[in-house]
């Protein structure tokens, strides 16, 4: 059977064995997967890699039409091939009942037998349109109708190969059927060309769900750290807590002859014994759970669709280990000191508690701090956003470790300042106690320092980094009000009358952003001042449908709300991308605003020029806060019971001292208020100087003072759901503790 106290390492133990299951699961099992419409060709050949960094989820470098066909047509004569089949991809979105279909963007080759006819499409069943019936597509020129000729199970919209080549000029991807040799198949192919096998073809995965996976991978690694971070921190502390309860035990232990040695033993096993099933608890809990989340990350947006969880062997290995590793490690910790008392010390611990602050707890609590100081620094100079929030979490983690382990100095300080000025004898009972047991206090109020420090770094930063990027982009629109996308990734010709194009071009192999305008002369550019270091007076390029020109620098570009390497002639980017889109028009083009477009103002186009990425962001925000305020919730209210349960004796004393059962009631909340509000105030400080060492940071980024700003709301439900937690977990059990007759 376990006891009260066990039952809480056991709890906490289960808890943080389960948060690391679920996300480190998640996390392992994001892997690159073959599109569904390659999945039957065992070998792919993929165009040149674009030379940028693998987050800049550039597409390959595009071969020309006569380049592909030359290539398909020399890997049809290669032995065991049956077929080579050109893949092409393009923007084409339907509309139903004149709205446009969201999560249908892509239109491709039809690869399979009997292609469509031209002016004919193959669609997927679940759009609803019926065979026979038209259906009208977006595309970059405009809608254009097409006769639906038949069904398919694959995502998107599916065309012959010849409307296809005139959609997509460029090709990235090549399939083989049949039996073919890679080594063969590589013989032919040129040496910037990629022969892709196996699991490998998930390279040839849309950029659009590698840049998914990727913002998936982020917000997991994130929370995969924060999770393991709370595990570590939530059972180390409760062990140690448990241990700690032990004093009493284990003086009489050492009163009947029990070595130090065998103390330590004892401990150690029983942590053990206790870690163990818990951990085997929390591996299964996790791993269920990790199986809803994946779906649910899908439908938010944070993995790409066809994302599941991958078993693996060691992933649920580390899982198991981590519980009963920690358990021992934070019981070792408090063992060594416990089992160095002599047997009247530990007898004697009502009456005096040990030393709140040890000259290890000054080290690692000081060496923390320096820690993060460190991150901020190195974030400050991160050449990345991503590497600056990666950076600024460490910092955040580092931070309230030094909160926590520095918190037993000001404790008694704050105990003053918030129970001074109340008199009467419940008041004075709950400061007394406190000042008392500084120890004590401060392990009780180590979980709500963990759950505000983190609600005010994670809701503040996201507020504050959406002020600071939405205010930057609204200053550079020329126009009150503008036309954006709506439910579209971009504007057509037919929408966007002539206004900029986005599209991307190969610079020495390297991915190029680019917009097209109406101000610029065919065959010059013009470049960004960010990057008019990177180009010379000329610029050759290779643009989407895989042509080569070379191209004059004619000036400086000037800046404006979206972010353009190079400035190109509107006509040249239509003519070699006929996928381009306009990211928003302003001023508003006169005439009807077609589907796909709405009116909006100025400062409306800087917040949804970033809103999915907000979105997302946002949605990381709450998952990050859930695991924090959660893991750090259950933790307050498990650490408060397991104090209330020893402190029966405690009880029983008020009771023989003349104290009713409801002013010993409403000691203990006020006490266990008290706990929630120091450890609401050093988490919230540690969480805004970490807020403002990001805002420091982002400043350095974006070129402007950025404000701190925080979701109060957030903080206050935070707090409050720990105070509610805190009162109940303490009330219920000091009230039935104090019915007991006072001699018992």
């Amino acid at each position: 059977m376990l006891s009260r106290d066990r039952l809480g390492t056991f709890l906490a133990v289960l808890l943080g064995t389960g948060l690391v299951t679920t996300f480190l699961l998640l996390l392992t099992s994001g892997q690159p997967r073959v599109p569904e419409r390659l999945a039957g060709y065992p070998v792919l050949v993929q165009s040149p890699a674009a030379g940028n960094l693998p987050d800049g989820f550039a597409e390959p470098v595009p071969w020309s039409a006569a380049d592909a066909r030359s290539l398909a047509d020399r890997l049809r004569a290669v032995p065991g091939v049956r077929a080579a089949v050109v893949d092409r991809t393009f923007y084409a979105q339907p509309l139903r009942d004149g709205v446009p279909v969201v999560d249908s963007t892509s239109g491709h080759a039809w690869l399979g037998d009997d292609p469509p006819d031209q002016g004919e499409v193959v669609v997927n069943r679940d759009l609803g349109v019926p065979v026979g019936s038209t259906v009208t597509l977006l595309t970059g020129a405009g809608p254009t109708d097409w006769r639906v000729s038949g069904h398919t199970t694959l995502p998107g919209i599916h065309v012959s190969g010849e409307e296809a080549a005139r959609l997509a000029p460029g090709v990235r991807v090549i399939g083989l059927s049949g039996d073919p040799d890679p080594e063969a198949v590589r013989a032919v192919v040129g040496a910037g060309d990629r022969v892709l096998t196996g699991d490998e073809r998930g390279r040839a995965e849309p950029r659009v769900d590698a840049r998914t996976r990727w913002i998936g991978m982020q917000i997991l690694i994130a929370t995969t750290a924060l999770a393991g971070f709370a595990c570590v921190f939530l059972v180390a502390s409760t062990s140690a807590y448990a241990v700690d309860q032990r004093r009493r035990e284990i003086g009489l232990l050492r009163a009947v002859g029990a070595t130090p040695r065998q103390v330590r033993s004892m401990l150690h096993r029983s942590a053990l014994a206790r870690g163990v099933p818990a951990a085997l608890a929390g591996v299964v809990t996790g791993g269920l759970a990790a199986m809803p989340l994946a779906g649910a990350l899908v439908d938010a947006g944070f993995e790409p669709p066809g994302y599941h969880i991958r078993w693996q062997l060691w992933v649920l290995a580390v899982s198991f280990a981590a519980g009963p590793l920690v358990a021992l490690a934070g019981s070792a910790i408090a063992a060594r000191r416990v089992s160095r008392i002599s047997p009247i010390e530990a007898l004697r611990v009502a009456e005096l508690e040990p030393r709140a602050m040890s000259r290890a707890r000054w080290i690692l609590g000081l060496v923390a701090a320096a820690g993060a100081v460190g991150a901020g620094v190195s974030a400050a100079a991160a050449p990345d956003l991503s590497e600056l929030g990666m950076l600024a979490l460490l910092g955040a983690i580092a931070l309230v470790t030094a909160a926590v382990l520095l918190a037993p100095a000001v404790v008694p300080v704050l105990v003053r300042v918030l129970l001074g000025p109340m008199t009467g004898v419940t008041a004075t009972l709950a400061r007394e106690s406190a000042r008392t047991a500084v120890r004590r206090t401060a392990s009780t109020a180590a979980p709500v320092l963990f759950t505000v420090a983190f609600a005010v770094f994670v809701t503040g930063t996201v507020e504050t980094s959406a002020a600071a990027y939405t205010a930057r982009r609204s200053a550079t629109v020329p126009s009150e009000t503008v036309l954006v996308p709506d439910r579209v990734p971009g504007l057509g010709d037919a929408a966007s009358g002539g206004a900029p194009l986005d599209t991307t071009v190969y610079v020495a192999g390297q991915a190029v952003v680019v917009s097209g305008t109406e101000n610029v002369l065919p065959g010059t550019a013009l470049v960004s001042e960010n990057a008019a270091g990177r180009f010379g007076p000329t610029v050759a390029v290779t643009y989407a449908d895989g042509h080569q020109e070379t191209v004059r620098v004619s000036g400086t570009a000037s800046p404006g709300p979206f972010t353009a390497d190079l400035v190109l002639a509107r006509g040249t980017v239509r003519r070699h991308d006929p996928s381009a889109l306009a990211p928003a028009a302003f001023p508003v083009p006169e005439g009807p605003v077609g589907a796909g477009a709405r009116v909006a103002d100025r400062d409306d186009l800087a917040r949804e020029a970033d809103a999915e990425d907000d979105r997302l962001v946002q949605m990381f925000a709450m998952l990050l806060l859930a695991v924090s305020a959660g893991a750090g919730s259950l933790a307050v209210g498990n650490t408060l019971l397991m104090t209330v349960r020893r402190r029966g004796p405690d009880y029983r004393v008020l009771r023989l001292a003349g104290a009713s059962r409801a002013q010993v009631v409403r000691a203990v909340v006020l006490e266990s208020a008290l706990v929630v509000a120091i450890g609401s105030l050093i988490g919230g400080a540690a969480g805004l100087i970490a807020i403002a060492g990001s805002a420091r940071s982002l400043a350095a980024q974006v070129g402007a003072a950025v404000p701190v700003l925080v979701s109060w709301p957030a903080i206050t439900a935070t707090v409050a759901t720990c105070l509610a937690l805190a009162t109940i977990t303490a009330a219920v059990p000091a009230a039935r503790l104090s019915r007991l007759p006072p001699s018992r």
